[in-house]
């Protein structure tokens, strides 16, 4: 048996099963996107399974904005009607009070040849273009009501017509927009149990809970209310812009010009905005993870006093998160007003240069009316756009950090040709094992071990030995450099990581139990156990007999953090889920090492029971406990520098012996 290493650098994570794991991380605040319109593709592409929808709701924006579109010029019309007749009435009234009276057969040219110089001097084109119109066979001009009510019946259908195809476009977009996060967030959770271990111990729970989280639901905001918005503003461009040249090429090009001025702008403070955004995003991460961190260790902060601390730090990530978050909304909000000051000025120039046309009878009154309000319709959708364009710049570092989730290296696969051992035995052996949490830097460099079926195996050691880092091989949580791992004589690789875990039990010093009964709770070690089963697991485990004391029984809820059930219990509880497991080989972290004396020899007796039988793995911190083992891998640096039972290795008086009698002598603060 021969190992041989250098000391890693010990990395400050934990990793599972209370080990280390590679170094801790976390991105940077402030990076931008690394590639937008990659990123906003990709994104795009999710949109492909539902094409079928999102072209209804092309369909249903394409007529909703052109219904809405096509009635200002409707409406011009209407009140260029109005404003003939009124002319026209000023001009009768001018004429009977120039003349006594007007004739009826007579047509209006006839009547302009017959005014006094002094008044047809002063006609403009448009009123003598009215005068002419007159029909004076039926007195005194009136409103043609028909055909202003008939005029304003047909708006209101359009107007109707558009609100109809608007809800049918927000309605199949909702559903379009969470169908896309729901696949989103499928792959991702698929991903999620794809991903090897050392994904888990490299970023903290908050920052993985952020981007599955904030960052999809910021995903989903953007394509239920930008994506329609995007798609109404580029058909009310298109539409208006005809609607414009159909009234006015020169009022037309006045309102164009301002375009330039409007994309500067914008490109402008987006470019400023994206950092921002993506900062903020960031700083969200982070305040989660201190948050979730805080709130799981909150008896460890209050027992050192350390609140202060906490606080503190929330207080740094907070103000991070406060500046990120309002120089993001600042910097964006400038938009609005910018874009806004240039279309009021574009407004005023359509407004004067539309009065001169209109007394020079080029256009009507109506026209002008109808123009100046599709000049607001032509620059609300450049503004919309201009604030979707940052809108995106959020979304797009959220998405980001989302494909980051699934661009991450998967597990190595299980093997095609997989093995299930349908009655193992427990025979373990660790062959030439080579070993590290990155290639320049190897932990384990030519392990040997040879373990029987039944066997109890106690790995002992310094913290940092790689005692835990043993036990994560062995469970393929981590993937070997170089050598095997076999069980049965079967190599690990050849089974699925599913049936190879099948095969442990678990018991450890940090005890794992969900909000749920204690019926539940023992259950989740195998799946379909009955009640027989789970109270003949319990009685094994000494959990009967506290259970039968609750008000509930096996009905006790247990809550979130397990705070209802004493150490001890908890450890039982544990115990009892690997008993209902019956797996071939046990995995021990000392269970007792947090509880009482007279626990602890409840406990102990309970492992006992459960160890029979069975290939056992203790991870060994009270080194008194395991003097009956088997065989005693002693750990040093990633070595397995002595190996032995406990008799054997005191007679060597060696680093054992050392470390055994260094307990005894109060020197604990050498071992585990």
């Amino acid at each position: 048996m021969t190992n041989q290493s250098n000391r890693p650098n010990q990395p400050p994570r934990r990793g599972p099963m209370g080990g280390h794991g590679p170094g801790g991380h976390m991105m940077q605040g402030g990076e931008k996107a690394k590639n937008f319109s990659v990123t906003i593709k990709r994104l795009l592409a999710y949109l492909k399974a539902v094409k079928i929808a999102l072209l209804l709701v092309l369909a249903a924006t394409i007529v909703s904005t052109i219904f809405s579109t096509v009635s200002p010029k409707i409406l011009a019309n209407a009140a260029n009607s109005i404003q003939t007749t009124i002319m026209q009435r000023s001009i009768y009234e001018e004429i009977e009070k120039n003349l006594g009276s007007v004739p009826t057969n007579i047509t209006g040219e006839q009547i302009y040849s017959m005014l006094p110089e002094s008044i047809t001097s002063g006609l403009a084109e448009n009123m003598k273009e009215a005068l002419f119109k007159v029909d004076f066979s039926k007195g005194k001009p009136g409103m043609d009501f028909d055909y202003i009510g008939g005029i304003l019946l047909l708006c209101l259908a359009l107007y109707a017509f558009s609100g109809i195809f608007g809800f049918v476009q927000s309605f199949v977009m909702a559903k379009i927009a969470q169908k896309t996060v729901y696949n989103m967030r499928n792959d991702v959770d698929v991903k999620l149990n794809r991903l090897p271990m050392k994904y888990f111990d490299t970023y903290t729970h908050g920052e993985i809970l952020s981007r599955v989280t904030n960052d999809i639901d910021n995903v989903s905001n953007t394509l239920q209310q930008s994506l329609t918005q995007v798609i109404s503003a580029v058909v009310t461009i298109i539409s208006v812009t005809i609607m414009m040249l159909s009234i006015s090429l020169i009022l037309t090009l006045i309102t164009i010009c301002t375009l330039p001025l409007i994309i500067i702008i914008t490109m402008f403070v987006a470019k400023r905005s994206k950092k921002q955004f993506k900062a903020n995003q960031q700083e969200l991460g982070n305040i989660s993870g201190h948050v979730e961190e805080m709130y799981t260790g909150h008896k460890i902060i209050s027992a050192y006093s350390h609140e202060n601390i906490s606080i503190e730090a929330f207080d740094d990530i907070n103000v991070k998160l406060y500046n990120a978050g309002w120089k993001s909304q600042f910097i964006s909000g400038l938009i609005m007003p910018l874009t806004n000051f240039l279309n009021n000025l574009g407004y005023l120039l359509i407004c004067a240069v539309g009065g001169v046309l209109a007394i020079n009878a080029k256009i009507g009154l109506g026209d002008i009316i109808a123009f100046t309000q599709y000049s607001r319709q032509f620059t609300q959708p450049i503004v919309q756009i201009a604030n979707i364009i940052n809108v995106l710049q959020s979304t797009a570092a959220s998405a980001e950090r989302v494909f980051e989730i699934l661009d991450e290296t998967e597990e190595v696969s299980d093997s095609k040709n997989s093995i299930e051992l349908t009655n193992p035995h427990g025979a373990v052996s660790f062959e030439h094992v080579k070993f590290g949490y990155s290639d320049d830097k190897i932990l384990i460099k030519d392990l040997n071990v040879e373990v029987k079926p039944g066997q109890t195996v106690a790995i002992v050691g310094p913290t940092g030995a790689g005692k835990t880092t043993l036990v994560n091989l062995l469970m393929r949580f981590y993937e070997l450099i170089g050598g095997n791992i076999k069980i049965d004589g079967v190599n690990i690789t050849d089974i699925t990581r599913s049936d190879l875990r099948s095969l442990f039990g678990m018991v450890l010093q940090d005890t794992w139990l969900f909000n749920g009964t204690i019926h539940d709770n023992i259950g989740y070690g195998k799946d379909g156990s009955t009640q027989e089963q789970i109270i003949s697991a319990s009685k094994t485990s000494y959990v009967d007999r506290f259970v039968r004391t609750l008000s509930e029984g096996y009905d006790t809820v247990i809550n979130e953090e397990a705070s209802n059930l004493s150490q001890g219990q908890k450890q039982l509880l544990t115990i009892a889920r690997a008993v209902l497991a019956d797996p071939a080989i046990l995995i021990l972290d000392e269970a007792t090492s947090s509880v009482d004396t007279r626990t602890e020899v409840l406990i102990q007796k309970a492992m006992n029971k459960l160890m029979v039988g069975r290939t056992s793995f203790v991870i060994a911190h009270r080194l008194s406990t395991i003097r009956n083992a088997d065989l005693i891998l002693v750990m040093n640096h990633g070595d397995i520098i002595e190996h032995g039972t406990h008799t054997s290795l005191m007679e060597q008086n060696g680093f054992y012996a050392d470390l055994y009698n260094s307990q005894f002598a109060g020197k604990s603060d050498n071992i585990a």
